[in-house]
């Protein structure tokens, strides 16, 4: 029978995600048809192991490619699909019950051109991943960006968990080879093609984000080196929302001369933000750890990201330099084209 949704899951050395995100496949509710394409992305420990354990259980289409990065990848697992929709996931992603049938329904009801639902913090996870996850997805630090209710931009799905269908994919030709932004930037081209974006509210998944504090930094920071490089290629989506963080930087460090000439007044605005993300923090975790470690999560979520942001946009939109020339860290060089 052909499948209604496949599921894209670009992987990079880590069978253990893998296994587990198939094992919460299999607890899936419902009689939706998918299947599951997993796209080996020049692993050294590949998931081969895993993808025979659980051959009888899944439909599972195991591509094996060189490293050409995580959109080439999607691109290369949707080219080889066979459903209706394709369904984006990372790796360090398990599912809820009702995942797809939420999805399902959602999709029968509204037919959507492209989607994307939110990501949780499952309680079995560390408190640094507790904390991360707050960071990055409450509105209080992010503004409602990656798919929460409260948002104050238009909803861009992020390839976590991102759905769309196989007409969008065929129209856009799926993602392009900068990493990160290759989300935001297929959501831009998608809108410019006339296709529009849903969140599907229910449809969240649990994003272990397995990050020490030091990945963090590093994913953070090169968020923030890529968002003026979408703003350049898609300035009608050059929010002012982006601009927050660089804006924090520079308060900051206007309020730490302004303090060392012996004016503290303006510090207390600062800790009091970060009062209110500790205080909403543990109110919502009900955790003071989880509280400790979100709070520290969004000092480097604001500052380092700041430093990218303003860093890059000094490279492309000032010094007008070429975006792969000025930031190559950000693209891959080589994709498979078949």
């Amino acid at each position: 029978m052909k499948p209604e949704y496949s599921f894209v899951i670009p992987v990079f050395n880590r069978p253990d995600e893998v296994r587990e995100l198939f094992q919460s496949m299999t607890t899936l509710e419902g009689s939706v048809v998918f299947e599951v394409i997993l796209v080996e992305d020049g692993s050294v420990d590949t998931a081969g192991s895993v993808v025979q354990d659980f051959a009888k259980r899944l439909d599972i289409i195991y591509l094996i490619k060189p490293n050409t990065g995580p959109g080439d990848s999607r691109n290369y697992g949707m080219s080889r699909a066979r459903g209706h929709y394709y369904i984006i996931l990372d790796s360090d992603c398990t599912l809820p019950k009702k995942y797809l049938m939420t999805i399902d329904g959602y999709v029968k009801r509204h037919q959507p051109d492209f989607f994307g639902g939110p990501d949780a913090a499952h309680q079995d996870f560390s408190v640094l991943q507790r904390g991360i996850d707050f960071a990055m997805t409450s509105f209080i630090t992010t503004g409602g960006i990656r798919g929460h209710k409260k948002q104050v931009v238009r909803f861009e799905p992020r390839s976590f968990n991102m759905g769309l269908s196989s007409k969008a994919f065929k129209a856009s030709g799926g993602f392009a080879h900068i990493h990160p932004g290759e989300d935001p930037d297929l959501t831009h081209r998608l809108w410019h093609l006339g296709f529009e974006s849903q969140l599907i509210s229910g449809a969240f998944v649990y994003h272990k984000r397995r990050l020490s504090w030091s990945k963090y930094a590093r994913q953070v920071y090169k968020f923030g080196l890529a968002r003026p490089i979408l703003n350049k290629w898609h300035p009608a989506g050059a929010k002012w929302i982006f601009w927050l963080p660089g804006l924090w930087l520079v308060a900051s460090l206007i309020t730490l001369v302004i303090g060392l000439l012996g004016y503290w007044s303006f510090f207390v605005i600062l800790m009091a933000y970060y009062a209110a993300v500790f205080i909403s923090a543990g109110v919502m975790t009900k955790s003071i750890s989880v509280a400790i470690n979100a709070t520290f999560a969004v000092w480097i979520q604001l500052y380092v990201y700041a430093f990218g942001f303003l860093r890059a946009h000094f490279l492309v939109s000032v010094l007008r330099q070429n975006p792969q020339r000025a930031l190559p860290e950000l693209f891959f060089k080589t994709a498979i084209n078949e």
